[in-house]
C-alpha cells in the first residue's frame, strides 16, 4: 500500500514525550467531547459524546500492517489523531489486534472525558499506556479551558481518572497544559495538586501552548514561567520541553511523497525539524520537500514562539464546517 492511500495512520511524529510515534486517527476531523481553546487543529467541528465505529476499524489495521511492513520502527503506536479517539467504539478491538500484530507499545492519548464510562475503561485495558489530560483545578475553569459537551461534568471527569487509574495495570501519565493569565498561576496550579493527589498518575507532565492555538488569548508560558509553577505541585511534575535532537543524516525525498507529509500535517503543525525528526528525513531534505507544498498553498506558515510551524490547510468542507 502506497503512502498515498494512507487515510488514517500517519506520522511517525517525533513526540515529546514518546519519541517517533507512529499515529492513528480513529476519529474524523475533529470530532470531540471537548473543544479546547489551545488544540493546535482549530476549533471542534462536531462536539458529542455519541460513541460508534467512525473509522472502520479494519481499514486501519490494512494500513498499519503496510506500513510496519515497510519498515518503520516507532517507539510507540499511538491512538490518538484529529479528535477524541475514545469516542471510537472499536478502540478496544483494535489495540488487541495491534498487540498480535506487533510487540511495539501501545499508548492511548485521550482527553479523559469519557473515562468515566465503564465500556471505556474496559476496552483501554490491553493499551501499555495512556495518557489523558487535566487542564483545570475547578468547574469553571474547566468550561472555560476545555469548553466540554453538556454532558460531561467536572466531578464525572475527575472521578472517571482516578477511577481509571486506579484499575488500569499499565502506566497512567497524566498531562497539565497551564495557559498564561489562566490556568498558569499558583493558586489555580494548586488546584489541580490536589486533584493530581486524588488520581494519583505514575507521572504528571506540565506543558504549554507549543503549536498554533485554536484562540489567540490562549497564551503559552515562558519556561522560566514553568519551572516556577512547577514549584506549586506536590506530586513529582516534571516539564516537557522541546528536546531537539539530531536529525537523521538523510537525504532522499523520494522516500517520503506529498501525500504522507500532508497527512502528518494535517494532524499536528510542525517545524520543519519536527518533520525531519518523525519522517526520517535530513533537514535540508524537508525543507525542500516543503517548498512545493508552500508554493501550490497545500501548506500554510504561521510563527509562534518564534518559529516557523506549518500546517496542511483544511479542505473547503472542513473550513465550512468551522463555528464563526
Amino acid at each position: 500500500m502506497r503512502a498515498a492511500t494512507m487515510k488514517h495512520v500517519y506520522g511517525p511524529v517525533p513526540s515529546r514525550r514518546l519519541g517517533r510515534s507512529l499515529g492513528v486517527d480513529l476519529v474524523p476531523f475533529k470530532v470531540c467531547s471537548y473543544d479546547c481553546i489551545y488544540c493546535q487543529l482549530g476549533r471542534t467541528t462536531e462536539k458529542t459524546l455519541e460513541r460508534r465505529e467512525y473509522v472502520p476499524i479494519a481499514e486501519i489495521l490494512t494500513e498499519l500492517k503496510s506500513l510496519l511492513a515497510q519498515g518503520a520502527a516507532p517507539d510507540y503506536i499511538s491512538l490518538a489523531g484529529s479528535g477524541e479517539p475514545t469516542l471510537n467504539s472499536g478502540i478496544g478491538e483494535l489495540i488487541r489486534n495491534i498487540k498480535e500484530i506487533t510487540s511495539i507499545p501501545v499508548a492511548v492519548l485521550t482527553n479523559g472525558s469519557l473515562l468515566w464510562r465503564d465500556d471505556v475503561q474496559e476496552e483501554l485495558l490491553a493499551a501499555d499506556l495512556v495518557l489523558p489530560s487535566l487542564d483545570a483545578g475547578d468547574a469553571a475553569l474547566f468550561e472555560l479551558v476545555n469548553r466540554p459537551h453538556g454532558g460531561i461534568s467536572f466531578e464525572r471527569m475527575v472521578e472517571g481518572l482516578v477511577t481509571f487509574t486506579r484499575r488500569f495495570p499499565g502506566e497512567v501519565w497524566l498531562e497539565v497544559l497551564l495557559l498564561g493569565g489562566v490556568t498558569g498561576i499558583p493558586r489555580e496550579a494548586e488546584k489541580i495538586n490536589d486533584l493530581i493527589e486524588r488520581i494519583q498518575p505514575q507521572r504528571v507532565q506540565l506543558n504549554t501552548v507549543a503549536r498554533p492555538p485554536a484562540e489567540d488569548f490562549a497564551f503559552a508560558l515562558s519556561t522560566k514561567q514553568m519551572r516556577a509553577l512547577q514549584k506549586s505541585f506536590t506530586v513529582p511534575a516534571e516539564l516537557i520541553n522541546e528536546n531537539p535532537e539530531a536529525s537523521p543524516e538523510y537525504s532522499d525525498t523520494s522516500a517520503v511523497d506529498e501525500e504522507r507529509i500532508l497527512a502528518l500535517l494535517e494532524r499536528r503543525p510542525c517545524t520543519c525539524g519536527d518533520l525531519a525528526k518523525g519522517l526520517g528525513l535530513h533537514v535540508m531534505a524537508a525543507m525542500k520537500a516543503l517548498d512545493p507544498l508552500l508554493a501550490a498553498g497545500k501548506i500554510n506558515a504561521v510563527v509562534i514562539g518564534g518559529k516557523p510551524f506549518y500546517r496542511a490547510r483544511q479542505a473547503p468542507e472542513k473550513e465550512a464546517l468551522r463555528p464563526v
